[in-house]
């Protein structure tokens, strides 16, 4: 299996929710399950089953988190120069050239991606287009909605 690439940020954020899911929630789920065992008859005990399907979603979720960080390529973005290009983990400030509207994206990797806090996916339209440019410079993406050009106002490695 090929490298993912990660932010350094990203890879804290999954290993924080792996440690909550292995030292918090298992054993809460546990102990739900050993109570409710002792409420008697499992067949038509419904916190028996609740608590036996949340033990289902967090062990899939712990060996999902795993597979992550074992393929994972974490890059430390801050560690970066490269040379104003745009690269994986630049943080990039655009304007749209049809409205004025001004954007601040970070590329980050596919599990990252929240464009509510200005994470973009490197495989995104968007990013896609502005990978390999520099600061100045003008790109057209079509989108979703139509095509798209952006000017690229500055391009920052923190």
């Amino acid at each position: 299996m090929s490298k993912v690439p990660l932010t350094r940020r990203g890879a804290e954020k999954l290993r924080e929710e792996l440690n909550d899911l292995k030292n918090v929630q298992r054993p809460r789920v546990i102990q739900a399950i050993a109570e409710a065992r002792e409420h008697g008859d499992l067949k038509e005990n419904a916190e028996y089953h609740a608590a036996r399907e949340q033990q289902s979603f967090i062990e899939g979720r712990i060996k999902e988190i795993e597979s992550k960080l074992a393929n994972a390529q974490i890059i430390d973005v801050a560690s970066l120069d490269a040379n104003g290009k745009i690269v994986f983990g630049a943080t990039v400030e655009l304007i749209d050239a049809d409205t004025g509207d001004e954007f601040t994206y970070q590329i980050v990797g596919e599990d990252e991606a929240d464009i509510s806090q200005g994470l973009l996916s490197v495989n995104s339209p968007i990013a896609r287009a502005l990978i390999g440019k520099y600061e100045g410079d003008e790109v057209t993406v079509q989108t979703p909605g139509g095509t798209k050009t952006f000017e690229i106002i500055s391009v920052k490695y923190i």
